[in-house]
C-alpha cells in the first residue's frame, strides 16, 4: 500500500494484519483477578487507610487551575499499564513512537499492572505519603474498588479541563462523564469492555439472546461462570431483572439464590482461564470478556466462537488513565492522555486491541486506511445504538463494610 492509498498515517505505524495479538485481560494473573475485589478492604483496614483525608490533592490546591497553571514541560513520561494493551510491531509502539516524534517528550511506557488490587496495594504507601510512586499516569479498571479508593481518599490529581481537546471532541459517550467519575474530573479512558455471554456454535446452534441462557438445565455440565465477586453476582442482578448500579443488598441476596440454584449446573468458576476452557470445548457457554472471545475468534483459528451481548444487558467496564498525587511530568501525562484520543492515533492502538473503542471516529480509519474491516465491523469494539443501550454500569461500593456485605453474599457460590 502506498502514502497515497493511505493518507493521514505514516506507513510505517501500520501493525501487520498478521502479528499475533495478546488480550490484556488474558494476562491476568488467576489469583490476582479472582481475589481483588475481596481483599481490597481488609488491606485497606491493615495499611491504616481508614482514617486518612478524603481530600489530600485538593486540600494542597494540586489539580487546581492555578496549580495547573504553574506546571511546566519536563520532556519526560513514566507510564504504567497492563500488558499487552498498546500497540506493537517489532517489539516497539508505533503511537508512542509518533508521540515523541511530535513533542520531543521522552515516554518510558512500562507495564507493571496485572491486576489492579496487587498494585495499588505496592503504591499505597507512597500514595499515602504524598510521594511520587515512579509514574505519571496509570491505568485502573472501574468495577474494582481501586479507582474509587483513588478518587476518595483524593490521590488521583484532577485533571486539566482545558488539556482535554481531543477528549472532548472525539471520545464515545460510553465513556464520557461516568458514573464512576462525573465530569471526567480525574480519569480519561484507555479501553472498555464488555462482560458478556460467549459460546461455541458448533455445539450451540441456537442464537443466544438473553443471559437466562446460562442458567438452562439443557447446557448442564457445560456452563461456565466467573469466580469473581463483581463479575458474578452482577450477572446474578441481571438475571434476576435489576440494574445493578441502582441494586440493594435485598436485590443481592435474591441474585445469591438463583446463582446458587444455577450451581449445579455449572462446570466450574472460572477467572481468565475461562477462555481455555472455551477453546478446549470443556464449556460450551460461559461469562466472558468481549476482547478475549473476539481475538479468539478471529485470530486465534477458534471461529466457532461467537460473543453476544444478551437483551438483559452486559455489564460495562473501563480501564482508566489518571495521574497519581505526587505526580512529576504532569504536563506530559496530560499531552498523552489527550493524544490517544486523536482518531488517527486511536486507530492504531483499537486495530491492535480490539476492546470497545473509545473513539468512534477510528472505526472508518480503521476500515478504510489500516484496512481491517474485521475490527471496524465488529459490534463489541464500536457498539450500535442498541449495545449501547444494554450497556450496564457496575455498582459502586460506598465504603468498605458496603464491599464486605457484597463479597459475603457472592463469594460463598463459587468458593463453598
Amino acid at each position: 500500500m502506498t502514502d497515497q492509498q493511505q493518507p493521514g498515517i505514516d506507513p510505517a505505524l501500520w501493525r501487520g494484519l498478521t502479528q499475533s495479538r495478546t488480550s490484556r485481560r488474558g494476562f491476568l494473573r488467576a489469583a490476582g483477578v479472582g481475589a481483588g475485589a475481596l481483599s481490597l478492604s481488609s488491606i485497606l483496614a491493615a495499611c491504616g487507610t481508614a482514617g486518612v483525608s478524603t481530600s489530600s490533592a485538593a486540600a494542597n490546591g494540586v489539580g487546581s487551575a492555578e496549580w495547573w497553571s504553574q506546571q511546566t514541560e519536563t520532556k519526560t513520561l513514566n507510564y504504567a499499564n497492563w500488558p499487552y494493551y498498546i500497540d506493537t510491531a517489532h517489539g516497539k509502539h508505533p503511537s508512542i513512537d509518533q508521540f515523541q516524534q511530535q513533542t520531543g517528550i521522552t515516554v518510558d511506557y512500562t507495564e507493571p499492572i496485572n491486576d489492579n488490587t496487587s498494585f495499588f496495594t505496592k503504591i499505597r504507601p507512597d500514595l499515602q505519603a504524598g510521594n511520587y510512586i515512579g509514574y505519571d499516569v496509570i491505568v485502573l479498571t472501574n468495577s474494582d474498588p481501586p479507582l474509587s479508593e483513588m478518587i476518595g481518599f483524593g490521590w488521583a490529581v484532577p485533571l486539566d479541563q482545558s488539556r482535554m481537546t481531543n477528549f472532548y471532541k472525539y471520545a464515545s459517550p460510553l465513556v464520557k462523564d461516568p458514573a464512576w467519575d462525573p465530569g471526567n474530573i480525574h480519569t480519561m479512558a484507555w479501553q472498555s469492555g464488555y462482560t458478556c455471554i460467549g459460546y461455541n456454535t458448533k455445539y450451540i446452534t441456537e442464537d443466544i439472546t438473553s443471559i437466562q441462557s446460562l442458567f438452562d438445565p439443557k447446557y448442564k455440565g457445560k456452563i461456565g461462570m466467573m469466580g469473581i465477586s463483581t463479575e458474578l453476582g452482577s450477572a446474578g442482578l441481571l438475571a434476576i431483572g435489576v440494574d445493578p448500579a441502582a441494586s440493594t443488598p435485598d436485590d443481592w441476596t435474591k441474585a445469591a439464590e438463583m446463582l446458587t440454584q444455577q450451581k449445579p449446573l455449572v462446570r466450574s468458576y472460572y477467572d481468565q482461564d475461562y477462555i481455555k476452557a472455551l477453546k478446549n470445548e470443556d464449556i460450551w457457554i460461559s461469562m466472558v470478556w468481549s476482547g478475549d472471545v473476539f481475538q479468539a475468534a478471529n485470530y486465534q483459528g477458534y471461529d466457532t466462537l461467537k460473543a453476544v451481548i444478551p437483551q438483559e444487558g452486559s455489564m460495562f467496564w473501563t480501564d482508566n488513565q489518571l495521574i497519581p498525587v505526587g505526580v512529576q511530568n504532569p504536563v506530559a501525562a496530560m499531552e498523552f492522555m489527550d493524544y490517544v484520543y486523536d482518531p488517527k492515533v486511536q486507530a492504531l492502538i483499537e486495530d491492535y486491541n480490539a476492546y470497545v473503542c473509545p473513539v468512534p471516529a477510528s472505526k472508518s480509519i480503521i476500515a478504510n486506511q489500516l484496512k481491517d474491516p474485521t475490527v471496524a465491523d465488529s459490534p463489541t469494539v464500536f457498539p450500535d445504538a442498541q449495545m449501547v443501550s444494554r450497556s450496564k454500569p457496575y455498582y459502586q461500593f460506598k465504603n468498605s463494610q458496603d464491599l464486605d456485605q457484597w463479597n459475603s453474599t457472592f463469594q460463598p457460590i463459587y468458593t463453598g
